[in-house]
């Protein structure tokens, strides 16, 4: 993925570690996937106790899940970033969003200072 837009020039990364948040979107796309495959299979194929089909989901499912975790992987970061910057329509100007840290504020900090004895 792009550091940046070559668009609008908008920084991907707002914060440091700022894609730590998309792991618990990943995950509840993943459970979406998981729960529609299972739903998709349960009204096609079926179930039964008499034979391996939901084995076979299994491993279909999770053959399935490992393929596409780059693309969940991806749009899990597009749905966490549309989280903290929309869509504007105005963007040639406009400056990109930054946080604090992207600010020479963020890196200056003051010396404690001591007592007077």
């Amino acid at each position: 993925m792009s550091t940046h837009c070559p668009e609008c020039g908008q920084l991907y990364e707002l914060e440091v570690g700022f894609w730590y948040g998309t792991a618990y979107i990943s995950y509840a796309v993943t459970v979406l996937f998981c729960v529609f495959s299972f739903l998709l299979w349960f009204l096609t194929i079926g179930f039964s106790l008499t034979d391996q089909r939901f084995f076979w989901w299994m491993g279909i499912n999770g053959v399935l899940l490992v393929v596409l975790q780059p693309w969940f992987m991806r749009l899990s970061r597009a749905m966490y970033l549309y989280f903290f910057v929309a869509y504007n329509a105005d963007y040639k100007n406009t400056a990109p969003k930054t946080f604090d840290y992207k600010s020479e504020d963020y890196f200056l900090r003051e010396e404690p200072t001591k007592p007077k004895a």
